[in-house]
């Protein structure tokens, strides 16, 4: 754990989006790593497309590599540290899978074994390239890959659960071996938290790699349900936190909140400010938080074609690198020194069985729950049910008391709540 929650930005280039690997320009990276170090941030998280860099599965291509390197030291001379995702993967909507692995070469992604062989050689090239550069924190396997293996995508590689774990297993060791020492880690979008058949579980989130990442995004029907002001948007970031909490097995396990945004026109560019306030405050009083890494760092190109409408104003710079007022609000969070949170005392009981998932998402009784007691002006945080009266478990981690969600859901008229 850093002494105090570290800040950055997920790095998307002001030209070319991640395409400026196909034209690598030096100078643009470093304007654009300029703009970012104004922020007073102290790391960026960067985006290899996976494609580019293994376009053959036994071609790992070093000019690639070396146009890395020249963005890790590149970052370094400006005082950032540098997070690298490996596998990608999917981006703002589009996935970046190599020829190899689709169409007429169709195989999984997460149980063949010759993609496998690719996969790890490909993450131990990258971490072990980078393993002298001081500023280099670690890898993450790829960003949201989880997104893969099961529905809404249109074209899943199914794996089950037993092979994600050996997925993880093999992934992050290839890291280690690259480079001894680093943090690394995976990160996946919210269905890991919120959808019953994901392959990839809490668990897994919570046990495997240095860190739980979580990535927060309240399109997931929590704006739309609370509205841009709501308690459970202004907090979702946090109960994600505090959630994924109930499955680590370590009790001083690090969160880090690695990727939140604030997407139009849920969250309106005139009250994106207010929302990025509300969000690393209620983000900074969970203890154990490791940092927050906005996303994201520039808009995306008008002149690019395709995107989803919201993909384009993500960005706390503007596209000409101007600072918009989100930028300002991050800015000052990082700046402003904070003493340690308070331990949450009260917990909440969420259902171990990774097939009840759906009872954490937004409209779920544990959702629901969660936000009604900080509505009550509680802290709250989550314990499994199977660990609700472990007193050993719940001694680590300070809580005194655990509490189920239909103590704390009103009974619906007429009836009494299941």
């Amino acid at each position: 754990m850093p002494a105090a929650p570290r800040f950055g930005v997920n790095y998307t280039p002001s030209e070319g989006w991640f395409h400026h690997w196909l034209d690598y320009d030096s100078g643009a990276v470093r304007a654009d790593l300029d703009s970012i170090a104004a922020l007073g941030v102290d790391h960026v998280r960067v985006f290899p497309l996976w494609p580019y860099f293994q376009p053959d599965r036994a071609l790992i291509r070093p000019r690639a590599i070396e146009q890395l390197l020249d963005l890790t030291d590149a970052a370094a001379e400006r005082g950032l540290d540098v997070n690298v995702d490996g596998l990608q993967g999917h981006l703002s909507s589009f996935d970046f899978l190599p020829a190899w692995t689709r169409t007429w070469h169709r195989r999984n992604l997460f149980t063949d074994p010759e993609v496998l062989d690719g996969q790890a050689a490909y993450l131990h090239a990258l971490a072990g390239a980078l393993a002298d550069r001081p500023n280099f924190l670690g890898m993450t396997l790829g960003n949201e890959v989880n997104q893969f293996s099961a529905g809404p995508h249109p074209d899943p590689d199914r794996a089950s659960a037993e092979a994600i774990d050996a997925w993880l297993e093999r992934m992050l060791a290839a890291c280690e071996k690259g480079a001894p020492g680093r943090l690394h880690l995976h990160a996946e979008y919210d269905a890991t938290w919120y959808q019953d058949d994901q392959p990839f579980t809490p668990a897994q989130a919570a046990r495997h790699g240095a860190v739980t990442a979580v990535h927060s995004w309240v399109f997931n029907g929590t704006a739309q349900r609370h509205g841009r002001t709501g308690i459970p948007t202004e907090h979702h970031a946090a109960y994600l936190i505090e959630l994924s909490k109930a499955w680590a097995d370590d009790p001083a396990r690090p969160v880090w909140l690695q990727e939140v945004g604030a997407p139009a026109p849920l969250i309106p560019p005139e009250h994106a400010a207010a929302f990025t306030e509300a969000t690393i405050a209620a983000a900074l009083d969970c203890p154990g938080l490791w940092g927050v890494t906005w996303w994201c760092s520039h808009d995306v190109s008008r002149s690019l074609a395709d995107f989803p409408d919201l993909e384009y104003s993500l960005g706390l710079l503007t596209n000409d690198r101007r600072p918009k007022d989100t930028a300002r609000v991050l800015a000052r969070a990082a700046r402003t020194p904070r003493g340690t949170p308070a331990t949450r005392t009260t917990a909440l009981a969420v259902p171990a069985d990774p097939a009840l998932r759906s009872l954490c998402a937004p409209g779920g009784p544990v959702f629901d729950a969660f936000f009604r007691l900080v509505e009550d002006g509680a802290r709250p945080t989550t314990v499994l049910d199977t660990r609700a009266r472990d007193t050993a478990h719940l001694a680590a981690r300070g809580i005194t008391a655990v509490v189920a969600p239909e103590q704390v859901l009103p009974t619906p008229p007429g009836g009494t709540r299941s």
